[in-house]
């Protein structure tokens, strides 16, 4: 029994260990906190049927925009939200958050690549404060890459959209694959937009 729990414990301390420590910064972040437009799903509470990665992602595995088209790679849910971050100050403003949801995207040409991704936090102050830390420490941690985005992904000249959204955060992350030239990410982050219809359809149903 004794020996059990020194394994389970040398286990428990080397998973920590292999947590990423440095990782991919976006080159810009913009960030917003969450409105009054989301007071109803302000709290899980309020809002506490669980997400689930069809909610979000749909059955289609592209979204377009102006002509711009990216495709879905792997989605992953899980209610590990720190294996989503890396950096000590990103896992540590992501207590209490109960799931993740994200999915790798790529244009067919495999030239732009990124991911969206969704927290599911307690309640919008909690949502607010992980947007800060993500907006203000982007040297100090920020998001690991999704399943499915490639090793070369270019972050330096990525960028993300990080939003409160009453108890939800979203990330909007896209940038260039370093082996395939330069690429306007713009319409690419435009297309991905989209997904955030499951907020919307949370709050209408919430209000009525």
């Amino acid at each position: 029994m004794a020996i059990a729990g020194v394994l389970a414990g040398a286990g428990a301390v080397g998973y920590v260990l292999l947590r990423p420590v440095t990782g991919p910064v976006p080159g810009k972040v913009r960030a917003e906190r969450t409105s009054a437009l989301y007071a109803p799903i302000a709290t899980r509470r309020d809002d506490p049927r669980p997400l689930t990665a069809e909610e979000v992602f749909g059955r289609a595995g592209t979204m377009s925009a102006a002509g711009v088209t990216m495709h879905r790679r792997q989605v992953s849910a899980s209610a590990d939200c720190a294996q989503a971050l890396w950096g000590e100050p990103l896992t540590a403003a992501a207590a209490g958050c109960v799931q993740v949801v994200r999915a790798g995207f790529a244009d067919a040409a495999g030239g732009v690549s990124g991911q969206y991704t969704v927290f599911d936090m307690p309640e919008e102050s909690a949502a607010d404060r992980l947007v800060a830390a993500l907006r203000a420490r982007p040297a100090e941690g920020f998001l690991t890459l999704a399943p499915g985005q490639p090793p070369s992904f270019d972050a330096g000249h990525s960028r993300a959209e990080v939003r409160a959204l009453g108890h939800f955060v979203v990330v909007n992350w896209v940038g260039p694959v370093s082996d395939a030239g330069p690429a306007d990410v713009t319409l690419a982050q435009v297309a991905l937009e989209g997904l955030g219809g499951f907020v919307q359809a949370r709050v209408l149903d919430a209000a009525g």
